[in-house]
């Protein structure tokens, strides 16, 4: 199976990543609500637990827009996926670290990590939106930081910059993909 070949099988599966992004975006926003109505501590698990139903949900997604939601075994693109999911997890500590010292960095600090897993996406499905993807979300702590910005806002920048995406990423698979 070629490089093209593996992202052409991932962009069908998973709909060019859309309803992962989306289900993402979902989690991150259900963060800001949690923050907002609740309390800082209680957002920061909101995401941590919420992001374990991602890849489930992203995957009931992906079959209610008539995916299978699961790549070919012999795809060598889903061992970057479980790596860069790996890695993600790997970087909690840190957000958290920084949740300890101040609870409004805990938010940009995810944006940071996320960003960095969505730029590999590109490598993944081929599809060069994800470099922008990542940049956009790798700038807004910088934003969230300047304007002394308080759990709730990045959480919920987070959760608007991925649900933008995920539309855009859904309708760019479904125009290239439409018979």
């Amino acid at each position: 199976m070629t490089i093209a070949e593996a992202q052409h099988d991932m962009r069908q599966a998973y709909f060019g990543g859309s309803p992962g992004v989306l289900a993402s975006g979902l989690v991150w926003l259900a963060s800001g609500v949690v923050a907002l109505l609740v309390s800082p501590t209680s957002a920061v698990l909101t995401l941590f637990i919420g992001g374990m139903f991602i890849f489930p949900l992203s995957v009931l997604l992906c079959k209610a827009v008539g995916c299978s939601g699961k790549h070919s075994r012999k795809n060598p693109l889903g061992s970057l996926a479980v790596e860069g999911t790996f890695w993600m997890l790997l970087c909690f500590p840190v957000a958290f670290a920084a949740f300890l010292y101040e609870a409004a960095w805990f938010f940009p600090v995810m944006l940071l990590i996320i960003a960095g897993r969505y730029l590999t996406f590109q490598t993944l499905y081929g599809t060069r939106l994800y470099w922008l993807f990542g940049v956009v979300l790798g700038f807004s702590p910088v934003v969230l930081v300047a304007l002394r910005a308080g759990p709730s806002a990045g959480a919920f920048l987070g959760g608007s910059i991925e649900v933008t995406f995920a539309a855009i990423l859904f309708f760019m698979h479904r125009r290239t993909n439409a018979t």
